[in-house]
């Protein structure tokens, strides 16, 4: 039997919970195998990020070449990118050996507040990866970045989207988890339209790594030949059981339980 081969690009988690780590586990609990390219070692856990070490932007393209040459690989997502260099190195590379679908976690902060993406990158971003993405994946304060304007509404969201949209992405999901309320509502646009996927709110400080996790989820199901709207519905449904069954562990923001069993996802 022949398994999919899903690739994320971003940094390591050194606690586990989010970047490379988060996505690995999140493959293999939906059935694809993962591979990676590591863009920047950051040395933290559930409280906060200590240091990080960018990568030699010839070692992310290193394993990216190397990667490509010798795996099928049937879907993709960057995550921590760090700076400008970086995600002109990853797109280059993208481009290079012609990658998709490509599903682009704007990821910019991470759950303790630590910057992980330099201001000059937010721009190459929109220039250089959205136009290569299936599925662009912000947050609220994400969306608010990019779009450059405030959130505070659904309608808010749609207009955020739309304008990432501009910017040559397929489509995009703006997560709804910072908007409060309950249900969580997830919001997909593209240029077909605007499907609203939701899920009972879990009351917990369990949240590292929710953002990877989501992203990695999607990507796990385009891996698998799922219809992006499909995809996107298993991907909620998963990060809901997954944060339901987190273990507690940490002292700070803890992770999530990544090996859920499928009857947890029809709960």
């Amino acid at each position: 039997m022949t398994i999919p081969v899903a690739l994320t690009i971003a940094g390591s988690d050194s606690g586990g919970g989010a970047g490379i780590q988060a996505d690995l586990k999140t493959f293999a609990a939906l059935g694809v195998y993962g591979v990676s390219v590591v863009t920047a070692v950051t040395a933290q856990n559930t409280i906060g990020v200590r240091a990080v070490q960018e990568i030699e932007l010839g070692v992310i393209s290193a394993q990216l070449d190397a990667l490509a040459e010798d795996f099928a690989i049937a879907a993709l997502k960057t995550g921590m990118l760090a700076n400008a260099a970086i995600v002109e190195a990853v797109a280059g590379g993208i481009e290079r050996h012609r990658l998709g679908p490509v599903v682009v976690d704007p990821v910019m902060v991470a759950k303790s507040g630590d910057r992980l993406l330099r201001p000059d990158a937010i721009d190459a971003l929109r220039r250089r990866l959205f136009p290569l993405a299936a599925l662009v994946t912000p947050n609220i304060p994400e969306a608010e970045v990019l779009a450059g304007r405030p959130i505070r509404s659904l309608a808010d969201r749609l207009a955020a989207a739309r304008t990432i949209l501009a910017s040559g992405a397929r489509a995009v999901v703006v997560k709804g988890g910072h908007a409060g309320g309950d249900p969580v509502i997830d919001l997909l646009v593209d240029r077909d339209g605007v499907r609203e996927f939701s899920a009972a709110r879990v009351e917990t400080d369990q949240t590292h790594g929710t953002g990877c996790t989501f992203s990695a989820a999607i990507v796990a199901g385009l891996a698998s030949g799922l219809s992006l709207d499909d995809a996107v519905a298993r991907a909620r449904a998963y990060l809901t059981a997954a944060l339901s069954d987190a273990p507690g562990l940490g002292h700070g923001h803890g992770p999530l339980q990544h090996f859920v069993a499928p009857a947890a996802m029809a709960r």
